[in-house]
């Protein structure tokens, strides 16, 4: 139930962001204890602002909209 919460503020509020600079994101896994673990890929994940954005962009976005996030991780 969590990875479908998750998936849908993926696919409203980041991947639209990420997509419009040439990048993705991918999800990875999502635990019982409320851990999301991404992957950036396309141009974000070598980009050299890849960690800002994490933090910055798709924390910040899961995290408001879902509550029962406790981290999210990058791979």
């Amino acid at each position: 139930m969590l990875r479908e919460k998750v998936e849908k503020v993926i696919d409203e509020k980041i991947r639209p962001i990420l997509i419009r600079d040439g990048g993705n994101i991918d999800l990875v896994e999502t635990t019982e204890d409320g851990i999301v673990k991404v992957r950036l890929i396309g141009a974000c994940g070598g980009c050299p602002f890849a960690k800002l954005t994490l933090l910055n962009v798709v924390t910040k976005a899961i995290t408001s909209s879902l509550p029962e996030v406790t981290k999210v991780e990058a791979l």
